[in-house]
Formats: structure tokens, C-alpha cells, sequence
């Protein structure tokens, strides 16, 4: 079955199709005038996609182009070794053991690390890993590489497994932690069960884990966030009269039931909180203040502001920015620099997550030049670029179909040691699936490869339906079997639009291999 498909991937691949993407800002120092020296790639009548200064890191998408990536170097061979092994797809996590067994690589620390974060979506290879390594001689795994494979076991709702882990971890004296335990109760929050999460609160005692105010909260915290802040409120009554109860604790509830939008619940809550003796700070109010920005209720925004200052609570700069970040989605551009020129005169010390939001609103409203003075002049007021940052200017280039600005920013985050994350290359991925340039999405996936990113059911949602609705069904189909083998299950309406265009272009054949794979996703769970 996955043949059929792949041979009509290779075919696809070896034709390449560039089409034409405009950077007309002037300003921005990604400028195609400031940026091109020498000859030109080709005749850009033809469309093309890179900029001939970008020309040589698209064509070597080598680690050896990517400065500052990694903290901690591998021995290269094992390493990518490694990695070119475990691109294949495996049945069981036994088939990835005997791989790795017959290549000669060895395992140590940072090795297994690094393969962790590389399949952290795909658990199989992951566990397989996990399970090669610890049979290697002289080899053993720390706590945190513990973490990990339950984070990643948790992330992929393979409970059962994770549960066998974790105990294997507790006959090894001292390896399950608080931060172990965080792991595996968010997990579960995740997934919906709540009900779990809190007996692995009531069992903590069992892992050597201390039951305190800190392991309460962070139950609570995991519950409220992920819709339970009934059961996390349940938690609090449960567990008031023997375990302390601090600040954070009623602040969790709070946010619990603003994130429901049961605000008079969360108001009552806040009552409590003052009635034991704590004052509502900040990050209490912000809570409100987020709730009503989702509403779009901008006048009890201001009400809340005005309660702030009646009760000498400064808002910081995390509610200021949620403010003006839900201003500029409503499209009051206007309205969210004010809100921008008060944090000004109180003086409200701003951050890199300020700019980015500053950076999301002008790119929203169409002020691109304005965005990109904004984040050069970020260094002269004192603030260094990080990741959000990057992220933010990358996806406004990228709207603007500006994407040798784009990728010029994806050069400079290296240049600057910032690594990437998935939300880096999702609108760099959904820009060239909507120009049709395959070499430049080739090589974004292989640079996420270099870099340890592991893509998630989203990112392969998001291909699937891009490279559809540009027509590259071929190529759709590839992604949507990558998945698959890759133990997800792509979501129905994915599959539904792609099967139905598969029909409509009369591609009976593939059509039936989509509906066979899918069956086989579904059997998998």
C-alpha cells in the first residue's frame, strides 16, 4: 500500500516548480534591493522563490550552515547515523531496537536526548530508543531522560506504558520526582481524565513523592487549565484542612473558572481569597482581564484596570499585553496604542513577549513597515529578540507572502542561537505549500530534521490541507500516510476533504489506499 504513494511522491519531487514571492517593503532590511549581490539565481521572470543570496542555504540545508543549534555536541557519525535509521517507519518498538542493535552506534546521554527530541512525536521510535539504550552496556538513563519518554508516552495517550515506566522508575530509588509526576498529571488533564489526575495526587505518597502545598497546586493548576476547574475546586475543598494553602492556590481557581467563563464563580474565588488573608494580586486580576478580552468586552477591561489602581494593584506588562493583543485581533489598532502609550507613561517595563505582541497588532492591521522597525529597534531599547519574537515577524512576513524576508529570518534566528520550534516553520511550511514550491518546503522539512523538530498531528493537519487545496494531492496523500505510520490518526475532517478531492480528480487508486490507511490509523489506537 504505502508504495504506490511513494513512488508518485518521488516522481512529484523530482520536478520542481518555483513560483514568485514579493517583499515590496522598502523598509525591512530583508529587502530583495538590500539583500541581492551578484548574479541572480535565475531570470526572476520565471518566478523565483529565493533570493540568490539565500540560493546556497536552500540548496545545503546542512547542519554545518546552522550555527548555534544544539548546547551540547554529539559524535556527529552516531548521531546521524542514528537519525538517517530511524527515518524509516517501524512496526514495533522491538523492530527499532534490532535496527539500532545491528548499526554499531553508541548510546550515551546526549545521543538518546537528542533522539527523544527528534521523535518526540512518534512513539514507537521513541520507546524503541528508550528501550535499545538501557540494554547497552555500561549505559544508563538519568531521571530526566526518564521525563521525557513519559512526557512522550503521556503526549500520545499510551498510558499504559507510561504507567509501566513510571514503576520501573520507582524501583530505581530516587528517580520518580514532583517534576515526574507533573508530567504524567498533565497528561492526563489533557486528555480529559480528570478524575485520574487527582488519584495520582491522592497516591504520590507511593513514588517517595512529598504531599504539599506545591504538588496540590500543581494538580489544580493542570485541572483548571485543561477545563477542569470544578474538579479542581474540588481538589481545594478536599484537601484544605491538611494541606497549607497559598496565594497561587486560589489564584489557579481563579483562573480555572475565568477560563470557563464562569466569571462570577471566579469572582467568588477571588472574595475567598481575600477572606483568608491573601490579596488578590496582578496575576488575579489578569485572569479577568483575559476572560473579557476573549468576550471581546473591552469596557470590563477597563473596569478591571480601574479596580487595579482603586486597590494599588499595578497591572503588569502580561496584562497589558493580553489587552492589546485582543484590541488588535478586533481590529482596534487605534484603541490598542493607547493602551501601548499608558504602559509608557506608568512606566511599565516592557519585554520581548510585549514586543511580539506589539508586533502581531501592527502586522494585523496592515502597518508591515511599522512591524519591522518595531523589531529592529528592539536591541537599541535593551530587549533582546527571542523566539517569540521571531515567531511573530515570521508569520506577518509570511501573510505578506514576503518569504525571502522569511527565510531570512529563519537564517538570522541561527545566527543568533535561537532555535526554531514547530510554530516557526508552520507558516513557513503553509507558504510554500500555497505557492507551490516543493524545493523550498524540502528543505524546511530537512532543516527541521537537523534540528530535532518533531512534527505533530497539526503540522501534518495543516500540510495535508495546504498541499489539497494547491492541488498537490500526491503529495497530501504522502503526508497523510506519514502520519499514520507515524501511529497518529489524522483528524475526519482532514480526511474527509482529502478523499473528497481525490474523487473529484478521479484518483480512484489513491483514493482507496487514503481509506485503507485510515482504517488502519483507527485500528491502531
Amino acid at each position: 500500500m504505502p508504495h504506490q504513494i511513494n513512488r508518485l511522491l518521488v516522481k512529484q519531487l523530482s520536478t520542481i516548480t518555483q513560483f514568485p514571492l514579493t517583499h515590496d517593503s522598502s523598509f525591512s532590511p530583508e529587502s530583495p534591493s538590500r539583500l541581492t549581490r551578484g548574479p541572480k539565481l535565475s531570470d526572476p521572470k520565471n518566478g523565483n522563490f529565493v533570493i540568490s543570496p539565500l540560493a546556497n542555504w536552500v540548496d545545503s540545508p546542512t547542519l554545518e550552515n546552522f550555527k548555534g543549534i544544539s548546547t551540547e555536541s554529539v559524535t556527529g557519525r552516531d548521531n546521524d547515523k542514528a537519525k538517517g535509521i530511524l527515518k524509516r517507519h517501524f512496526p514495533s518498538e522491538d523492530a527499532v531496537v534490532k535496527a539500532l542493535d545491528e548499526s554499531g552506534v553508541n548510546a550515551t546521554n546526549d545521543l538518546v536526548s537528542q533522539l527523544f527530541e527528534r521523535f518526540s512525536n512518534q512513539w514507537i521510535t521513541a520507546f524503541g530508543v528508550f528501550i535499545w539504550a538501557k540494554k547497552q552496556t555500561g549505559y544508563v538513563h538519568t531521571p530526566q531522560l526518564y521525563d521525557l519518554v513519559v512526557d512522550i508516552l503521556g503526549k500520545c495517550k499510551k498510558f499504559g506504558i507510561m504507567w509501566k515506566v513510571v514503576n520501573e522508575m520507582n524501583e530505581l530509588n530516587g528517580h520518580v520526582s514532583l517534576s515526574t509526576m507533573s508530567i504524567v498529571v498533565r497528561r492526563l488533564a489533557s486528555s480529559g481524565m480528570y478524575k485520574d489526575a487527582v488519584d495520582v495526587f491522592r497516591g504520590l505518597e507511593k513514588y517517595r513523592v512529598k504531599k504539599d502545598t506545591v504538588a496540590l497546586n500543581m494538580v489544580m493548576h493542570a485541572l483548571a487549565k485543561q477545563g477542569g476547574a470544578k474538579d479542581a475546586y474540588s481538589m481545594f475543598l478536599e484537601f484544605k484542612d491538611s494541606i497549607t494553602l497559598d496565594s497561587h492556590s486560589f489564584n489557579i481557581l481563579i483562573h480555572g473558572y475565568c477560563e470557563a467563563r464562569m466569571l462570577d464563580d471566579a469572582r467568588k474565588k477571588m472574595e475567598e481569597m481575600e477572606k483568608q488573608g491573601f490579596r488578590p494580586d496582578a496575576s488575579s486580576y489578569t485572569c479577568f482581564i483575559k476572560a473579557y478580552c476573549k468576550q471581546k468586552d473591552f469596557r470590563n477591561v477597563e473596569v478591571i484596570l480601574n479596580e487595579m489602581g482603586e486597590k494599588g494593584c499595578k497591572p503588569d506588562v502580561i496584562a497589558y499585553s493580553i489587552y492589546i493583543r485582543a484590541l488588535g485581533k478586533a481590529r482596534k489598532i487605534n484603541e490598542a496604542l493607547e493602551v501601548y502609550e499608558n504602559m509608557n507613561k506608568n512606566s511599565c517595563k516592557l519585554d520581548a513577549k510585549f514586543y511580539s505582541t506589539l508586533i502581531y497588532v501592527l502586522g494585523r492591521s496592515g502597518r508591515l513597515n511599522d512591524a519591522w522597525h518595531v523589531f529592529e529597534d528592539m536591541e537599541n531599547q535593551g530587549v533582546s529578540r527571542d523566539l517569540w519574537t521571531y515567531n511573530s515577524m515570521i508569520y506577518h512576513a509570511c501573510a505578506n507572502r514576503q518569504g525571502n524576508s522569511a527565510l531570512k529570518l529563519l537564517e538570522r534566528m541561527e545566527d543568533n542561537s535561537c532555535k526554531p520550534d514547530l510554530e516557526t516553520y508552520q507558516p513557513l511550511l503553509k507558504m510554500c505549500c500555497k505557492m507551490k514550491d516543493m524545493k523550498v518546503l524540502q528543505f524546511l522539512l530537512s532543516h527541521m530534521f537537523n534540528n530535532n523538530i518533531s512534527i505533530d498531528l497539526s503540522t501534518y493537519a495543516l500540510l495535508i490541507r495546504e498541499l489539497t487545496e494547491s492541488g498537490k494531492l500526491e503529495h497530501a496523500c504522502f503526508f497523510f500516510q506519514d502520519a499514520v505510520l507515524n501511529g497518529m490518526v489524522p483528524k475526519d475532517r482532514t480526511y474527509e476533504v482529502l478523499l473528497k478531492e481525490l474523487g473529484q480528480n478521479n484518483m480512484a487508486e489513491m483514493k482507496g489506499e487514503i481509506e485503507k490507511l485510515m482504517v488502519q490509523a483507527k485500528e491502531q489506537i
